[in-house]
């Protein structure tokens, strides 16, 4: 559901990915794990359409997202860290711009809505103004509306950023039951303890690399922190050297 070959983005003489290939199958759920500034949030803007690769290619479901963007676009959603929300909108009239954009039809867009509302306990938010919720329900908002459509590939960075204990176990709940379903997630966090728990596996991104991928278990050999490693001990130790620049 995700194809990335030898994806590269500069900014300048700044190069915030690097020659990064990638395969994600259908209904696995993908975690990106790396410090600041290792290029986790240029991946994920890559993947969605924001920003144009400088060299390599990006697929969603098959869809190159530059030549075929629309096709791409229509099977996918994304949540950034902060997402932008129109203020004076209430959730409900945010859902129904959404939903028009992907087309949906009212009968579908009001059953989706009815089932996502209440799971993310937004009842009693649902008809008051954007501008006056707090990030932590303006998060969740966001949540909502991206799944309305039901995608194919959900692209979410920093998912829990806001969320208190009780909503982000809704957040983890409901993504996992997604790919389930059949929706792959690609999720970056540096919140080790969320890929632990939720991955299928795990990529780690440094200084613009994927340095490695594989289940906790496999990165765990990768980094020869033995079976008793735990993954923020293979964390550190991938992220510890310094990796050489491209030519």
């Amino acid at each position: 559901m995700i194809q990335l070959r030898h994806l590269t983005k500069k900014f300048g003489d700044l190069v915030a990915v690097s020659d990064l290939s990638l395969d994600v199958g259908r209904g696995q759920f993908f975690a990106v794990l790396g410090p600041n500034a290792a290029g986790k949030t240029t991946l994920l803007r890559v993947l969605a359409g924001l920003l144009k690769p400088t060299s390599g290619t990006a697929q969603v479901a098959g869809f190159d997202i530059q030549t075929a963007p629309l096709e791409a676009r229509r099977r996918m959603a994304y949540v950034p860290d902060f997402p932008f929300l129109y203020e004076k909108l209430t959730p409900w009239e945010f859902f129904r711009f959404t939903g028009q954009i992907f087309q949906m039809s009212e009968a579908r867009l009001e059953e989706s809505a009815r089932e996502l509302i209440p799971r993310f306990n937004l009842d009693e938010f649902a008809r008051k103004p954007m501008d006056g919720l707090s990030h932590g329900t303006r998060q969740r908002v966001a949540m909502v509306a991206s799944l309305l459509h039901d995608p194919e590939v959900f692209i979410i960075d920093e998912p829990m950023v806001g969320l208190d204990p009780q909503h982000a176990r809704i957040v983890k709940d409901v993504l996992k039951e997604r790919t389930r379903r059949g929706c792959t997630v690609f999720l970056s966090t540096h919140q080790i303890s969320v890929a632990e728990e939720m991955a299928d596996q795990v990529g780690i991104m440094h200084q613009g690399r994927l340095v490695a991928v594989g289940t906790a278990g496999e990165l765990r050999r990768q980094a020869s922190a033995g079976s008793n490693g735990t993954l923020e001990q293979v964390f550190l130790t991938l992220t510890s050297t310094q990796v050489a620049p491209i030519s």
